[in-house]
């Protein structure tokens, strides 16, 4: 069965990731980064004052809601809890095995103009999001493409097929991406580190996530507001010791980054012209499963922001980006790259280390106990345990709203019992198949959103320019807030955060 699995889903990954895939998915960031001006350099200092700035001095942006909306900085938290996850570790270390050094700058471009893509989704996300039933927020590609896309002239059908196979999509990658790979790495590294069997870690994770997942966001956003930062803020003051530690490497390391973008053999040697290509895919790759631009996920929780204006949360998927992956992730590169385990200069990796094979889980885990000895070894264990289980939190919202939108609201239950009870089948899976599949779970998702981003383009464009004719022109006009009137109106009448 495993066998059957895994040849299905390589050819199903051969085509979602194939190069008109990754060529869309850079079009639409390009397309919106000139759209907006290039908004994450133009104003950045904008979009630095109104998320991490505003985070210190603006009660209204982490004080928690009444009603059954969260705050900016509890959606930011819970979709950071979802990016912020293996991939930031094991995805990186995955990326540079596979596609040499070079992958890191193919990681760091995707990314960059992945902010502008996630900046959109998030724009979209809030413009045409509703409430359900119980008065929660329900936003996501699922809506931008039946109520934006499928609002075009002849495009009603088109669009609510695209939304319907987003949901399919989004509610099977929320097992994967969302789950398997996620508690994957974590049994691993705590059998490797601790000699914890895996179907223990399975059971106890198991538990530990049902008490919060069943308990709905509210539950969720309260948890991950609280792991997030924390987590966040180890793992990066470990990294910046490695970093002052191995500061005489810099130039190397970062001199192999450039070199190996565009090195025409593979890292260890190859066929003349593969070097590119592998690191091409495996820094995208690695680079969307890492900070998820591009796959229409976060705009789900961002949507349940407590923000009116479309932009502001916009600018909270510019931030998540940037934290994700050309913060941590270039931290986790540098780790990696500066300490011996990979050979600058052929991009090949050291098979094994004390005895001890290398692979994509334990590659950062062999650094940090370079450098710290076994309690460094600890330390990633840990980390990777919190960012795992803090990624799960997350996509187990994302599942729910997918399935809110293909069954109603009263299944969803179901389906977080559901997502808890696969999370010990993860814990037990072999790794390489989790992560295969968790690669094509992304894909096939990101298709449809793409499409609707790429159609919906001119709606951004036309939110932008309204929001900064109004706040850095000061001109007199009226904000865009929502497609739906009864929204608009009811949201014109509030003051932001």
């Amino acid at each position: 069965m495993i066998e059957v699995i895994t040849k299905i889903n390589d050819a199903v990954n051969g085509f979602v990731w194939g190069w008109p895939a990754l060529i869309l998915l850079s079009v639409v960031g390009v397309l919106m980064t000139i759209l907006t001006k290039f908004f994450q350099i133009s104003h950045i200092g904008h979009w630095m004052k109104m998320t991490i700035g505003a985070i210190f001095k603006d009660k209204d942006v982490v004080g928690h809601t009444k009603d059954r909306s969260i705050s900016q900085f509890q959606s930011l938290c819970t979709a950071l809890a979802a990016t912020v996850g293996t991939g930031n570790i094991v995805g990186v270390a995955g990326a540079i095995i596979l596609g040499g050094p070079g992958a890191v700058f193919w990681m760091w471009l995707i990314a960059f103009f992945g902010m502008m893509t996630n900046y959109s989704e998030n724009v979209l996300g809030i413009y045409y999001r509703r409430k359900n039933a119980h008065g929660e927020w329900s936003g996501g590609a699922m809506y931008y493409l039946r109520d934006g896309l499928g609002a075009k002239k002849g495009c009603k059908q088109i669009g609510m097929v695209l939304a319907v196979l987003f949901s399919i999509f989004c509610f099977l990658a929320s097992f994967g991406i969302g789950n398997m790979t996620q508690v994957n790495s974590i049994s691993g590294n705590m059998q490797t580190v601790f000699g914890v069997p895996t179907w223990v870690t399975g059971i106890a994770i198991m538990i530990l996530g049902g008490l919060v997942i069943v308990g709905g966001l509210k539950r969720i956003a309260s948890v991950t507001e609280k792991i997030v930062p924390f987590m966040v803020i180890l793992y990066i003051m470990g990294s910046i010791a490695i970093f002052f530690a191995n500061i005489s490497q810099v130039g190397a390391v970062f001199g192999a980054i450039f070199k190996g973008a565009f090195a025409l053999e593979a890292a260890g040697g190859g066929i003349v012209g593969s070097g590119i290509k592998m690191a091409i895919e495996q820094g995208m790759k690695r680079g969307v499963f890492s900070n998820e631009a591009g796959l229409g996920s976060s705009v789900m929780v961002h949507s349940n922001s407590n923000v009116r204006e479309p932009v502001r949360q916009g600018m909270w998927g510019i931030f998540e980006v940037f934290a994700d992956t050309i913060i941590v992730c270039t931290l986790t590169a540098f780790s990696i790259l500066s300490s011996g385990l990979i050979n600058l200069n052929t991009g090949e990796a050291l098979e094994a280390y004390n005895g001890i094979e290398l692979t994509n889980a334990n590659m950062v885990s062999t650094v940090f106990s370079m450098h710290f000895g076994q309690v460094g070894a600890a330390f990633v264990a840990i980390a990777v345990m919190l960012f795992a289980f803090s990624t799960t939190l997350g996509w187990s919202h994302y599942g729910t709203k997918a399935c809110e939108f293909l069954f109603g609201e009263k299944y969803t239950i179901v389906y977080r019992v559901i997502f808890v009870v696969a999370i010990f089948g993860g814990a037990v899976m072999g790794n390489n198949l989790a992560w295969d599949l968790a690669d094509t779970f992304n894909g096939l998702m990101m298709l449809p959103n793409l499409i609707g981003v790429l159609v919906l383009s001119p709606q951004v464009y036309k939110i932008t320019v309204n929001y900064v004719n109004r706040v850095f022109k000061g001109k007199d006009e009226k904000p865009l807030l929502s497609a739906i009137p009864e929204i608009q109106a009811e949201q014109e009448k509030r003051v932001d955060a």
